[in-house]
């Protein structure tokens, strides 16, 4: 039975009994007193973030301010002001400018952060991408203030990749041909907006449509410069001609995802001091991997602290000849993960191992079971060990009556085995992996790093970029980490506070 409202049942019911309920008005309007410091809690979570920005050098973001009381102009916002949002709005996990100039209409935080005014979301988000400089300095300026608090020592520091999704789809990738397709459209069309004649009533709209085709141009442009840099990394010729970049976002680069699949991206190096989990260092890249990641970020963080950590701890992905001897070079203990040596010479059980073949090392060969020789073949350097590999006859392997046993699967070659010869550094480190204490410390890596990553995704939105170009991404990840370790401050001071409430 539908449901028709208890008023006009009881009017059908009985018609001597009419309740009387107090009318909704709403097309009406009406004016409001606002007390601003009542809008919000005594400890909220906004006062906090003001009073934390106030209490940093914003000098320099003070200096660009154009308008003076001498020579007039118009008023900027107040870079305190402006950070205050973006680090509030971050930690409710908003990365919208157009949300957060929403949330100043009717949240209270914002409300009371702004003085009940609604800052433009251009102003928010041309202070996010332009400010890169003045918000490094300043991540570096908070890292110095924690360090004094005895937050950061950089006696242990944890080192690891995450991939984070662009705006940009699969389908944005195009060879040469169709970028050049397109950006021939894009400059005609340019050129015609620029020779039209506009009136008065449209010239705005005609103004932004010009910005966005002169935008569009330009990121063709930079397509075309990063497809030579993409076919400079390519090594098959057909690999290169079959080179695609994105017509959004040029420099991003298809990277593989840790659930799986493959997606634009960009590879977001963060370095995390294991005291209180503070980021210390962070570096948006277009690496697929990170083995070329550790010396970089060594070299970053002792520019922003003045020395280098006395420890980092990485994962396999990081585990690599010139690593190992470059740590080992800056005197820095470096731990990783390394593959199972072991593991690997065991996938095919059926096949003579390497251990039954004899070397000779007068005429530096193998011997094999059968009585063969396996001839050097050649070496190569990879992952701090130098390998010599040896190979027997085609003709020799084929009509051998232990084959099945020894290379079933070798149609066109024979067998080959290969010797490695390890660095004195790698050597060191392979030793010092195999003890017990060693493996004790590596087990922090994981809830240290892999927590950050989880935590600026999560908590903080940043599951993708919301910004295009790597430099832009590059801004945009340190307003996130700047963040995530005001967050962990404040974290810091409730503790003691709660602790010694006097």
């Amino acid at each position: 039975m539908e449901d028709i409202g208890y008023a006009q049942r009881m009017v059908e019911t009985n018609e001597t009994k009419r309740p009387l309920v107090k009318h909704i008005n709403r097309a009406q309007m009406a004016w409001s007193t606002v007390d601003v410091e009542q809008l919000i809690d005594r400890d909220h979570q906004a006062r906090v973030i003001w009073e934390l920005v106030g209490g940093l050098d914003l000098s320099r973001f003070y200096d660009a301010i154009k308008s003076t009381e001498e020579k007039g102009g118009c008023p900027a916002h107040s870079p305190q002001l402006l950070i205050s949002l973006w680090v509030y709005a971050l930690t409710l996990g908003i990365n919208s400018a157009r949300e957060i100039e929403r949330r100043c209409q009717w949240d209270p935080g914002f409300r009371w952060l702004t003085g009940l005014e609604v800052v433009n979301y251009h102003t928010l988000s041309d202070f996010r991408v332009e400010k890169k400089k003045e918000a490094d300095e300043l991540f570096t300026q908070l890292l110095a203030v924690l360090s004094s608090e005895g937050l950061v020592n950089l006696e242990q520091v944890t080192l690891d990749g995450t991939k984070i999704q662009v705006q940009a789809s699969g389908k944005s990738f195009h060879r040469e041909k169709t970028l050049q397709e397109h950006l021939q459209l894009a400059r005609q069309r340019v050129k015609e907006l620029e020779e039209e004649e506009r009136g008065e009533g449209s010239q705005r709209v005609a103004k932004a449509q010009e910005r966005a085709r002169r935008e569009k141009q330009e990121r063709l442009e930079l397509a075309l410069k990063e497809l030579e840099k993409v076919r400079e990394q390519k090594k098959e010729e057909e690999d290169r001609k079959e080179a695609r970049v994105s017509s959004s976002d040029p420099e991003a680069r298809i990277m593989k995802q840790s659930g799986g699949g493959f997606a634009p991206s960009y590879n977001t190096q963060i370095s995390t001091d294991t005291v209180q989990g503070i980021i210390v260092d962070v570096e948006v890249t277009q690496a697929g991997n990170d083995y070329d990641q550790l010396l970089p970020a060594m070299e970053r963080i002792k520019e922003r602290m003045g020395k280098l950590p006395q420890q980092v701890v990485v994962d396999s992905g990081f585990v690599s000849r010139e690593n190992v001897e470059g740590m080992a070079k800056e005197k820095v203990d470096l731990l990783g993960a390394l593959a199972d040596d072991a593991g690997k010479a065991k996938r095919d059980g059926t096949r003579f191992g390497a251990d039954q073949f004899q070397y000779d090392t007068t005429e530096d060969r193998y011997v094999c079971p059968a009585g063969k020789h396996l001839s050097y073949e050649g070496k190569q350097r990879k992952d701090g060990r130098t390998y010599y590999k040896y190979k027997a006859r085609v003709q020799d392997c084929q009509n051998c009556v232990l084959r099945s046993q020894c290379c079933p699967k070798n149609k066109k070659h024979g067998r080959s085995v290969v010797r490695s010869k390890e660095s004195a550094a790698m050597i060191a480190f392979r030793r010092k992996m195999e003890s017990e204490e060693a493996r004790a410390q590596y087990r922090i890596r994981g809830p240290m790093a892999e927590f950050r990553n989880c935590w600026i995704k999560s908590k903080l939105g940043l599951w993708t970029f919301h910004v295009r170009g790597l430099v832009r991404a590059q801004a945009e990840a340190l307003w996130v980490c700047f963040t995530h370790n005001l967050q962990q401050w404040m974290r810091v001071r409730r503790q003691k506070i709660g602790l010694n409430p006097a």
